[in-house]
């Protein structure tokens, strides 16, 4: 029987040189997570390296592996001996030269439901992606698990209104973002506030909007793969209520942040606040539009 109010977890970890480490430490934080009680978990975006974006190097086209592969397998283990979804984030080698921003949706039985594939890539001082990652081509989904109907956006899609809106009409009830965001040290003093709070802001923004839940696993830590003054990756994951509530939040420590998803809220906010009833949709085609002149 599916549970009306799963226990969410998400896995806040900072990231060491090694991959391999990287890899059995989320691993050793998702199984501990489920004996604790989660039934459903998201890793942080990019887990198993630093966040190698930092600089454009051929090499770490080396990080990447397909889906399926190591790591869905390793994930779908746990999720078979926990029955537990879990949600992954992998740097997908999808074929020779086309790679991608991924997160693999596995179900509490252990099988692959699907890719979610990152829409929207970054490409800013010290967030290179666009060399390494190929714009998602699945579109914006949403999947019935067994603990309930779960959607992603990966990191730079949640600053989207059009990518959660879009999500929550495929149905997802709960959309969960991996996410590796943090500072420029020299900017953090000056607009490190202003930005923590912008980040937390939109997203609880999408939660209300939509009428569902929303939540952000970032990972900690400063990280400089490039050298120099690297980044400083902020945490707070958090999870936001249907009404935008934040129910539970993070610091910059590692933890696997847990929390209550109360899916019946999704149906009493929606009926409270019918936004989705009350939308317009014959006059939103500007909507896709680049710009109106």
């Amino acid at each position: 029987m599916t549970p009306t109010a799963p226990t969410l977890a998400l896995l806040q970890q900072c990231a060491g040189p090694v991959p391999a480490d990287n890899h059995l430490r989320t691993l050793t934080a998702a199984e501990a997570a489920a004996s604790e009680g989660a039934q459903i978990i998201c890793t942080q975006e990019l887990f198993a390296t630093q966040y190698f974006c930092q600089s454009e190097e051929h090499n770490n086209f080396a990080l990447a592996e397909p889906i399926p592969g190591p790591t869905t397998e390793a994930f779908q283990s746990i999720a078979r001996k926990h029955e537990a979804v879990i949600i992954t984030s992998i740097f997908e080698k999808r074929a020779p030269g086309l790679f991608h921003n991924s997160a693999a949706v596995i179900d509490a039985d252990g099988k692959l439901l699907g890719i979610y594939r990152k829409m929207h890539i970054p490409d800013d001082p010290l967030y290179h992606e666009k060399f390494y990652f190929t714009p998602g081509d699945k579109g914006f989904r949403a999947w019935n698990t067994r603990h309930g109907r779960i959607g992603v956006l990966i990191c730079w899609d949640q600053w989207y209104p059009e990518a959660a809106r879009l999500t929550a009409l495929a149905g997802a009830e709960l959309l969960l973002i991996p996410t590796a965001i943090g500072w420029h040290p020299a900017e953090k003093q000056a607009e490190g506030e202003e930005q923590l709070n912008a980040w937390q802001t939109i997203q609880q923004s999408h939660a209300i909007a939509n009428g569902c839940f929303v939540a952000a696993t970032n990972r900690i830590g400063h990280e400089n793969p490039a050298g120099g003054d690297g980044l400083e990756f902020w945490g707070h994951s958090f999870v936001a209520a249907p009404n935008g509530e934040i129910i539970a939040q993070a610091k910059d420590q590692q933890t696997s942040l847990m929390a209550t998803i109360d899916f019946a809220k999704v149906n009493e906010t929606r009926t409270h606040w019918p936004f989705l009833r009350d939308r317009r949709i014959d006059a939103y085609d500007g909507l896709t539009e680049r710009f109106i002149d």
